[in-house]
């Protein structure tokens, strides 16, 4: 707030009286300088008190001082927002860097498989225990490339550069689960003259994310997945499509590997790589401004002085506290599954939009809604967002008890997943770590989670609810239903259905809260 102080209060009394309505009037007082009222509204006072300091005008012109705490705050806003903004593109950026630099995958050949499931290993944004992973990136820089997906796919999707969704594939795709080609124009791509055969989607951006998820069998195990994708799963140009590339195939399970953004100044130096290397129509010119504004541009250096590094620092640190408080303590009441916060349950899309758009677009974005998101979490698609009982999948977290404290790892918990939990395939429950957004590591769990398939030695209740537990002991006789969490160490988790049936969107089965034992 404000503290004007200039005028006397006669004065500005005048001028407020003058100032209402729609017209001025010709009896009404004008401040000294002037032969006619002039509106309050456009004068700026010698002196206004703000939370930055005092700021001094002669007139309207600030001095030395002014100047330096607005620009300065305003170069500070500006990093911060680029920072929130920008989060996705950094995000897929590190994806891609992940599989290139640290997987040794090249794009448009190899693709990693997790052959025996994602462990506590990898550093991936909440990646889970429980689907077979197929990753690989595509290269759109030499033309369109084509991905042949097998039959009995499960969820799959290409996201582009920044994100955003491309097409879905497998199951909630138009191959509908039956495999399919797939082929994916880039930028200023021209379609062939016949596409007949291929499901054709366009991206706006040249690196793209192919992720592919394939089910356990009726056993838990991970081995038709693997072997479907090994034996069906393609990528290759368009051009070779007459004698393509035999694909490359790379387990991922045990290898550690950072696929996360920076949260430290390191993160503008990520998204400097995305804005060199994409086209610049990939973005708006809004955002693109924005990261100009602080020496983010396509074909130029990025070379900030000690000074301009310094405050750039600050910005991303600011920034990195706004994602969190927005990710662990959302203000928005549809950032929650259950009214009046119910067992703290979060969605990763508030207002049921993949795009974030709130009232399909008439509100613009829910900026907090995208930044909630991609700070936590990977792949974007319509599946994970709608309401579509029977396909893809959905999700619920919490980093919180039943009274609303974080979960520590010291402590011993229990959740109660009711009976006939609404998933026609499975349902999940993976631990996280509240620094990486990853899995939670422990010695004697690399697989921080359970899983009504894979895990078939779990006790039911007599009425067929299960109780799962966690803390850094197993509860005596309660070994099966037991995960392990690190004393000095919180954590949050992440409820998945697969299959997802109408009792989980119309909440008449509900999820109660993670009680503290």
């Amino acid at each position: 707030m404000s503290v004007i102080t200039r005028f006397p209060s006669a004065v500005l009394s005048a001028l407020f009286l003058a100032c209402s309505g729609s017209a001025l009037h010709a009896a009404d007082v004008a401040p000294n300088g002037y032969n006619t009222p002039i509106p309050v509204d456009v004068l700026t006072p010698d002196t206004v008190k703000t939370r930055l300091g005092t700021f001094r005008y002669f007139d309207g012109f600030p001095d030395d001082e002014t100047m330096r705490k607005a620009r300065r705050q305003v170069d500070l806003g500006r990093g911060v927002q680029t920072f929130l903004n920008f989060m996705p593109a950094a995000s897929l950026e590190m994806l891609y860097v992940g599989h290139r630099d640290g997987y040794g995958l090249k794009p448009n050949r190899d693709i990693g498989i997790f052959d025996e499931l994602m462990s506590a290993k990898s550093l991936w944004l909440t990646g889970n225990t429980d689907t077979v992973y197929a990753s690989a990136f595509l290269d759109l820089s030499d033309g369109p490339v084509v991905v042949e997906v097998p039959p009995g796919t499960g969820p799959g999707t290409v996201n582009d550069a920044f994100f955003r969704f491309v097409v879905d594939m497998g199951g909630p795709g138009p191959d509908k689960g039956k495999g399919g080609k797939y082929l994916i124009l880039g930028p200023g791509h021209q379609a062939p003259a016949s596409t007949d055969g291929f499901f054709v989607a366009r991206t706006p951006s040249i690196i793209n994310w192919l992720i592919l998820r394939g089910f356990l069998d009726d056993q838990g195990q991970p081995d038709t997945a693997r072997d479907s994708f090994k034996n069906g799963l393609k990528v290759y140009p368009y051009a070779m499509r007459a004698n393509p590339q035999a694909n490359s195939f790379k387990n991922l399970t045990d290898w550690t590997v950072n696929t996360i953004h920076a949260n430290n100044f390191r993160f503008y130096e990520e998204l400097n790589e995305v804005i060199q290397r994409e086209p610049s129509e990939m973005f708006s010119p809004e955002l693109l401004g924005m990261a100009s504004a602080i020496g983010i541009q396509k074909g130029k250096p990025f070379a900030p002085n000690a000074e301009q590094k310094a405050l750039l620092t600050e910005s991303v640190a600011i920034g990195n506290a706004t994602a969190r408080s927005i990710l662990f303590s959302p203000q928005d009441p549809k950032a929650y599954i259950y009214p009046g916060k119910a067992g703290y349950w979060q969605t990763g899309f508030p207002g049921g939009s993949h795009e974030y758009l709130v009232d399909k677009g008439n509100g613009g974005r829910d900026m907090d809604g995208r930044t909630l998101f991609f700070y936590l979490a990977t792949v974007n698609t319509p599946a994970m967002a709608l309401e579509l009982p029977g396909v893809g999948s959905q999700y619920a977290f919490t980093s919180r008890d039943g009274n609303g404290a974080y979960l520590d790892g010291a402590n011993t918990y229990k959740l109660t997943v009711p009976a006939n939990a609404p998933a026609n395939r499975f349902w999940s429950f993976v631990v996280y770590d509240p620094q990486t957004r990853s899995m939670l590591q422990s010695k004697e769990s690399p697989y921080p989670s359970k899983n009504n398939k894979r895990n078939q030695d779990m006790v039911s209740n007599a009425d067929g609810s299960v109780d799962l537990y966690f803390g850094p002991e197993p509860p005596a006789g309660q070994e099966a239903n037991w995960v392990k969490t690190v004393p000095g160490k919180g954590w949050f988790g992440i409820f998945r259905l697969y299959g997802p049936e109408q009792a989980w969107f119309d909440r008449t089965w509900k999820l109660g809260p993670i009680d503290k034992l």
